[in-house]
């Protein structure tokens, strides 16, 4: 995509952009969000500072600053419109910029569960938080007139996405370039230069060659020929033939979504001991929580231990991607997905040798799913399916709000073919080791202490999340609840914990 001096930058959404932007419209279903905990001193934090370094990385990263049209179902559109100065690159930022007085606990609450924060218009945006009167623990709280610039305060940081412009990746490489800026001994001046230089590349007479970062779709590398893509349609469809689950969560309907997201922390002592047991067992810390999983919903409620329990993981397409000539953004969505499935028994003996070798069970599976010979033309044939079901069920959700929705077809009277039963029990998020991404050294001024994150959810919806940040293994849990039954997530959550005691520590 060449234009010169270009008036409107725009490009179509991929399959997968799509599959992620047409359930969002509502009520911003998978808005993803980034919580970081951290102490500072408060000129760290000063507004015009913390806009420019937002202001840099909405430019480096054009589709933070895109919104979204829609002409039809098969026609969505991102939409950029160049900045006509750097100062009103820097005035975007600001508005997209948002300082409040909140608690951890009220800023995460309000962004899944209250008004939606984004929109087709807004697809990214930073919250700054610090309690009002909260210091950084470990510090003197001197009193107001005394407060001095080199007192420490504990803030709160969110940084807010649509899921259909990033995954993960992104979400916490972009977090931890924020912090990196942020923090640097460039002066307010130096930061305002930089934001100057890296509108010129863009926008400026020299040089106005930009584009938007391709889509998934677009950089993974295409099938040779006919024969080769038809082989490809006939693999998919065998590999999710295979797939059987025969358990789920039992649901409750008809009560408004409440996300909650219980998280806990073991410290760096009974983190090293866990990755030591683990790495001695040949599993890693992400393949022993699926069976962690596993045991603890055998536990909890198994009404069908005679079927396998399904889970399914997202799965990194980073590295089979072409090179985007024209634009080195980190800021695109490039995952899929893959599935564990593991025995539904539990035997009454010998449940820690049970465990290690459902744990490497899990590890072969995520191994063969990530170094497949068909996962390129498995994960292309996925988005497609993913990209046409949600056109589908959009169309149904806006023809039933136009009162034009058809009658569903009269059920066939015979069915040559029984279907599986291919169930999910839950999804997990294993993000594994952030402190590989994060890179403290770099920002002294700034100490990250906590992180959370997840994304605003569907009624009846669940998602495991476990990572290392700050040498601590951080296991938690996002779910409705109200959207199941009363006391069985629960119960599951504390099994999940006991096991992690029992098997791990």
């Amino acid at each position: 995509m060449r234009l010169q001096n270009p008036t409107r930058l725009e490009r179509r959404l991929g399959d997968t952009e799509t599959s992620y932007f047409l359930p969002s419209r509502e009520s911003g279903v998978n808005d993803m969000y980034l919580h970081l905990g951290f102490s500072a001193q408060a000129q760290a934090l000063q507004r015009d500072r913390v806009a420019h370094v937002w202001a840099i990385l909405r430019l480096k990263h054009p589709l933070l600053a895109c919104s979204v049209e829609m002409r039809d179902y098969n026609d969505l559109r991102f939409i950029l419109n160049p900045y006509a100065s750097p100062e009103a690159v820097l005035q975007s930022a600001d508005e997209n910029l948002i300082y409040r007085q909140e608690t951890k606990g009220e800023l995460i609450d309000s962004y899944l569960n209250g008004p939606r924060t984004l929109s087709a218009q807004r697809l990214s945006c930073v919250i700054i938080s610090q309690e009002l009167g909260q210091f950084s623990p470990g510090h003197s709280r001197p009193n107001r007139s005394a407060m001095r610039a080199e007192d420490w305060f504990d803030y709160d940081f969110l940084l807010c996405t649509t899921h259909f412009i990033g995954d993960g990746m992104a979400l916490h490489q972009c977090a931890n370039d924020f912090f990196t800026l942020l923090s640097s001994k460039t002066s307010s001046e130096e930061l305002h230069d930089i934001l100057k230089e890296e509108w010129r590349i863009r926008y400026g007479s020299q040089f106005s060659e930009i584009s938007l970062p391709r889509s998934l779709e677009e950089r993974l590398p295409l099938s040779s020929g006919k024969l080769q893509r038809a082989a490809s349609i006939v693999d998919f469809e065998l590999s999710q033939g295979r797939l059987l689950g025969g358990h789920s969560f039992p649901r409750r309907k008809g009560n408004d979504r409440k996300t909650v997201v219980p998280t806990v922390a073991f410290d760096e002592d009974r983190t090293r001991g866990m990755l030591k047991l683990c790495k001695s067992r040949n599993v890693s810390i992400s393949s022993a929580l699926f069976a962690i999983c596993n045991i603890a919903w055998a536990r909890t409620r198994n009404d069908n231990p005679h079927l396998p329990v399904m889970m399914y993981s997202a799965l990194n397409l980073r590295p089979y991607l072409s090179a985007d000539e024209l634009n080195d953004s980190y800021w695109f969505i490039a995952i899929s997905y893959f599935n564990v499935v593991l025995p539904g028994f539990l035997p009454t003996s010998h449940v820690e040798k049970m465990f290690w070798h459902r744990a490497r069970s899990a590890k072969e599976q995520s191994t063969r799913a990530a170094k497949h010979r068909m996962i390129i033309s498995r994960s292309r044939e996925m988005a497609k399916e993913r990209g046409e079901r949600a056109r589908c069920w959009a169309k149904e959700d806006d023809d039933k709000v136009n009162g034009t929705d058809m009658p569903p077809p009269p059920p066939l009277m015979a069915t040559v073919a029984v279907k599986l039963p291919s169930t999910a029990l839950i999804g997990l998020s294993l993000l594994g080791n952030l402190d590989g991404i994060y890179r403290h050294a770099a920002f002294p001024q700034i100490r990250l202490h906590t992180l959370t994150t997840g994304s605003r959810q569907r009624s009846g919806a669940m998602l495991l999340f476990g990572y290392t940040f700050v040498g601590k293994l951080w296991i938690s849990l996002g779910y409705d609840e109200n959207g199941f039954e009363k006391g069985v997530v629960e119960r599951f959550w504390e099994n999940v914990l006991t096991a992690i005691e029992e098997l791990l520590l």
